[in-house]
C-alpha cells in the first residue's frame, strides 16, 4: 500500500514540525527540501510505512533518497532518550532538510516538547544563545532536559563567543547535552567544551541509520555494530527502509546476516570486545601515496589535533611523482593564536603526521582560503575543496612521501 510523498519547504522549520508530526501519525510522507523546483522523478507516492524522504549526497556529490519509516525514526528518538537524560526540549540550530535537524524535530515530537528554532540562514552564536534563554530554567522543577544537536564548526563559533561573552557562556552550561556530530570532532575541540563545562556527547550515523546511533562510541538501543571485510556494519530498529528509486544501491547498502538487515557504512573502524565503536575513516577516503595507501580521514583526525588546524580539511590532489597526495585546507580566519603560521608551517604539519601516520601520509601542501564552503548540512564540501585544490597552482608543493 502507498501514501502521498509532500515536497515541504525546509526552509520555514514550523513547517516541517507540523507536518513530520502528521506523518509520524499515519499521514503523508514528506520530503524537506530547500530549493523551489520539486524534482520530475521524485516520486508522488512512498510506501505507507515511509514517513520522511531525506535527500543525501554527503560530501560524495552523488544524489540520494532515503526513506525513513515512522517506526524507525521514533525507535532513534526512544533510543536517544535512553542514552540520554530522558525526554527533553530541544534547541533546532541544523538545517530541518538533514537528519540531524529532522531528529531534533522528531525527538521533540515524541517528547510532547516544542522546540525552539533558530532563525534559517548563517549561524550566530549571539541569536543561538538567546534562543536558548527561552528554554525552561532548571530551577523549574517540571522543567524538561535540555539539548541540542551542532556541528563541530558550531560549537567552535559558540565557544570563541563565550570566550568575550559571559551570557552565551551561561548558555552552553545550561544544556543537560550538546551532540556534536556530522563528521570527526578533534579532541582539542571536545576538551575545550568540556572544559567551559559543556556536556557534549560525540554522534555517530548517518541518514540511512536514522541519524545518531552511537554516542561516544557506544551503540545506543538495541542499534549493534560489527566489522565485516574491514567496513564498519550497523544493524537495528533505526534502518531505513533504502533508497527511493534505486533498488541496485539499495541491495548494495543493505544486507542481510545471521538473521538480521545490516547497513554497510563505506566507513573503515573498530568494534572492540566491549562493543566500543572507533571510526577511521572512509573507505573511499584512501589514496595509493608512492605506493602506500593513506586514509584521508587518518590525516586530517592529525592534523585537527595541531594548535589553529582544529576545523582544517584534508583531501586528495594528483601528483606526478607519488600519484595523490593528501592537501591539507584551511580557512585564513580559522587560524587560532599559536597555530600553524609561517614559512616553516608546512613542515611542522608534515613531521606531526608522520608521526601519527607515517612518512607516506604526510600532506603535499597546506592551501589557504577565504573560508571553507560548507554543505547545509554544516559539513564541508569536500567536492568543492577538492576542486580547488586540483587547480591550484599557487601554494608550494612538500616533498610528497
Amino acid at each position: 500500500m502507498t501514501h502521498p510523498l509532500l515536497p515541504i519547504d525546509a526552509r520555514e522549520a514550523a513547517r516541517v514540525l507540523v507536518a513530520l508530526r502528521e506523518a509520524l501519525s499515519g499521514g503523508p510522507a514528506i520530503n524537506p527540501r530547500t530549493d523551489d523546483t520539486v524534482p520530475a522523478d521524485l516520486p508522488r507516492e512512498v510506501d505507507t510505512r515511509v514517513a520522511l524522504v531525506i535527500e543525501t549526497s554527503g560530501s560524495t556529490g552523488h544524489a540520494k533518497r532515503v526513506a525513513l519509516s515512522t517506526s524507525a525514526l521514533l525507535a532513534g528518538a526512544q533510543a536517544a532518550d535512553q542514552a540520554l537524560a530522558g525526554p527533553g526540549q530541544w534547541v533546532l540550530a541544523l538545517p530541518a532538510h538533514y537528519v540531524a535537524g529532522t531528529n531534533v524535530l522528531v525527538r521533540s515530537i515524541a517528547a510532547g516538547t516544542v522546540p525552539e528554532i533558530l532563525p534559517s540562514g548563517h549561524f550566530d552564536p549571539l541569536i543561538f544563545a538567546a534562543t536558548a534563554r527561552r528554554l525552561p530554567g532548571p530551577t523549574r522543577v517540571d522543567a524538561p532536559a535540555r539539548y541540542t544537536s551542532l556541528v563541530p564548526a558550531q560549537l567552535a563559533s559558540l565557544l570563541d563567543a563565550a570566550e568575550g561573552d559571559p551570557d552565551v557562556a551561561g548558555v552552553l552550561g545550561l544544556f543537560d547535552a550538546v551532540l556534536v556530530g556530522g563528521q570527526a570532532t578533534p579532541l582539542a575541540l571536545l576538551e575545550r567544551a568540556r572544559a567551559a563545562g559543556v556536556t557534549v556527547v560525540r554522534t555517530y550515523g548517518s541518514s540511512e541509520t536514522s541519524g545518531g546511533c552511537v554516542y561516544d562510541g557506544v551503540p545506543v538501543g538495541a542499534t549493534r555494530a560489527e566489522v565485516v571485510d574491514s567496513q564498519l556494519e550497523l544493524t537495528g530498529p533505526t534502518l531505513a527502509e533504502g533508497y527511493l528509486g534505486d533498488l541496485d544501491l539499495t541491495a548494495a547498502a543493505f544486507v542481510e546476516r545471521d538473521g538480521a538487515r545490516w547497513y554497510r557504512t563505506g566507513d573503515a573502524g573498530t568494534v572492540s570486545a566491549e562493543g566500543v565503536v572507533s571510526v577511521t575513516g572512509r573507505l573511499d577516503d584512501v589514496v595509493i601515496s608512492g605506493g602506500e595507501k593513506v586514509s584521508l580521514g587518518v590525516v586530517e583526525r592529525a592534523v585537527r589535533e595541531l594548535p589553529g588546524l582544529g576545523l582544517a580539511v584534508v583531501v586528495r590532489a594528483p601528483s606526478e611523482r607519488w600519484g595523490e597526495v593528501p592537501v591539507v585546507v584551511v580557512a585564513r580566519d580559522g587560524r587560532t593564536q599559536g597555530g600553524m603560521h609561517g614559512p616553516d608551517a608546512l613542515d611542522r604539519v608534515r613531521v606531526a603526521v608522520a608521526e601519527t601516520a607515517g612518512r607516506a601520509a604526510r600532506p603535499d601542501r597546506l592551501v589557504e582560503v577565504d573560508v571553507i564552503p560548507l554543505l547545509p548540512s554544516g559539513k564541508p564540501d569536500r567536492v568543492a575543496l577538492t576542486r580547488l585544490v586540483q587547480g591550484d597552482r599557487l601554494s608550494p608543493s612538500g616533498s610528497g612521501p
